[in-house]
Formats: C-alpha cells, structure tokens, sequence
C-alpha cells in the first residue's frame, strides 16, 4: 500500500521538525505546505495537503455497550451531572430506602433500626446549617412550581441561580422563602421569555398575588436583574390555542397589538388583558363568534378590562 508508508514516512518527517512534544497544541500552519490546520473529531490536519499532523487514539467513552435507556442506566457507573436545583449541587450521596442488602436479601431487625438512624442523620448532615435549610426548601419550591406550570428545566435553573445569588447577598431576612423562590421563577421565566403572568403563579404558589408582586420588585431591583416589560404579543399564541380561534383572527390580533404598541397604549396595561382584548377584537373583524364571556374565562380576564382594551385597540384600527 504505497499511499499508507507515503503516509506514514509525511508522518514521520513532520514529528521530527517538531521542537518538542507539546508544539502541536499551539501549531496553527502545515510543515510541509504552510496550510491552514483543522482539528477534526480525532484528529488534527492540514487543509491543503491532508497532512495528519496529530491524532487522539483514546475512547473517552465507556468500555460497554447499551441499547436502550434502561440497559445505559443499568451499567453506568457515575452519577448524574451537577445541577443547582439541589442544595449541594448533587454532590452528597444518598442512603437507599430499601432495608435490603446488595443482593436483594431483607436486613435484620438490628441492621434495619441500624439503617434508619443512618439514614437520620444522613439526611441531617447534607443540611448541616440554616443556610443549606433554607436552600433546600426554596429549591424544593422552585421545582414544585415549576413543574405545575410546565416552565422548562433551564428556566428553573436560571431561579435557582438567582434565589442563590440573593441568599448570598443578604436579601432574605424579613422576606418569605415562598415569597422569593416565587419571584426568582418569575424573573426566570421573564428573562426567557416564557408567557406567564404573575396571577398564574400566584395560583401554584403558597403566597398571594400582593405579595408575589411585591417580593419581585424587591428581587429585581436589588440585584439589578436584566428583566425587558412584558410583550402582550408572546401572549396572544397560546390563548389564541385555547380558544380554538383560526389563524386569521391570530394574525389579526398580532396586527392590532403591533399597532397599539407603536401607539403606546400597552404603557401601564396588564399584558394578558391587552392579549385577551386584542383577540375578542380580531374575532369581531373576521366575524368568529367569540364572547367576551367566554375570553375571560379562558384568560382569566375580567370582561370589563376586556371591553375597555378593545374600545381602545378598535379605536386605533379605525384611526390607522
């Protein structure tokens, strides 16, 4: 095989120009041609020639094969990947709940009431102070929140990293860990630009609107939080779902926002009501029998602050 000992001899030749072992990490140009070098999955080459200049031969990978989740699992011997919604980031172990031993054999009675007490203080020494208490429940809070509105899992971690950051900072003493894990999700959820309003929130956590209001505007202006106004148009695609409007009266609605947003009529207005009253508008133009009765109930939206963003909205339609 000519080509693979021509190979082989390039190979040589450049590994013998080279001054030392770790030149190749801060080579840029090909030995032989002076072409640019690209690093590949395994390897490092020259564009113009096709010099190898470096090459990894180690699998990084694990020595086994799995072919579904539950074999991949099975045999894998690491942990999972560190994360800041738990406390101590998922570094502690844990005691399994099960009394059996590592074959599956029920425990003594004596090694049971053994385990139990590890289990005890286990679950004492991972929360060894006020702090890591505090953590954990706000944490705990965060996830529960989170998952009853369907808020994705980086939106979470983004809470928790601002929940941290004001523990840090000294910002909890006279405020409730309900009260600010609720507002480090909003302003998760705000900076991702996930449509939720506060009202919705309120309705999963353990405080009430005043104080979920309250406790954000605490949060943002003490840590300074990039947090754009809300966009009554990030609202208007998933209550136009819920009422099963057509995409007319969809793009009607965005047509309407677009235009009071210009106009400045959303300054000081509930997103979610200029959301809702932009819909009940369109449906009026394209002629879809939509009530207002039935717009409040979905968006929970009184049908006064309904008629009054409409008469406003319609008002800049027929000016425009």
């Amino acid at each position: 095989m000519p080509s693979t000992k021509y190979e082989h001899r390039r190979r040589t030749n450049a590994s013998e120009r080279e001054p030392d072992s770790g030149a190749t990490g801060r080579q840029t140009t090909c030995l032989e041609c002076d072409g640019r070098l690209r690093t590949g999955d395994d390897q490092v080459y020259c564009e113009e020639c096709g010099l190898v200049v470096d090459e990894e031969q180690i699998d990084r990978g694990p020595e086994w094969r799995a072919f579904d989740a539950e074999e991949r699992n099975a045999k894998s011997r690491v942990g999972a990947p560190t994360t800041t919604m738990l406390h101590d980031r998922g570094l502690s172990t844990r005691i399994d709940w099960r009394d059996t031993d590592g074959y599956g054999g029920a425990l003594s009675n004596e090694r049971r009431q053994q385990f139990r007490r590890l289990r005890l203080w286990d679950e004492r020494f991972r929360t060894k102070d006020a702090t890591d208490r505090n953590l954990q429940h706000a944490l705990g809070e965060i996830d529960r929140m989170g998952s009853a509105l369907g808020v994705p899992e980086s939106a979470c971690e983004t809470a928790s990293v601002i929940y941290r950051r004001a523990l840090e900072e000294d910002l909890l003493p006279g405020r409730s860990i309900e009260g600010m894990s609720t507002a480090a999700l909003y302003a998760a959820m705000r900076q991702a630009g996930i449509p939720r309003s506060v009202d919705e929130l309120a309705t999963v956590s353990r405080i009430d609107y005043l104080e979920a209001t309250r406790s954000y505007r605490y949060l943002v202006r003490e840590l300074e939080l990039p947090v754009a106004p809300p966009d009554p148009l990030e609202y208007v695609p998933r209550y136009a779902s819920r009422l099963e409007v057509s995409n007319e009266t969809e793009r009607r609605a965005r047509e309407l926002l677009e235009t009071g947003i210009e106009a400045g009529v959303h300054s000081g207005k509930h997103p979610v009501g200029l959301a809702a009253a932009a819909l009940y508008a369109a449906s009026r133009l394209t002629n879809e029998d939509l009530t207002q009765g039935v717009v409040s109930a979905t968006t929970d939206v009184s049908e006064v602050t309904i008629r009054n963003r409409y008469q406003e909205l319609l008002e800049l339609e027929l000016v425009g």
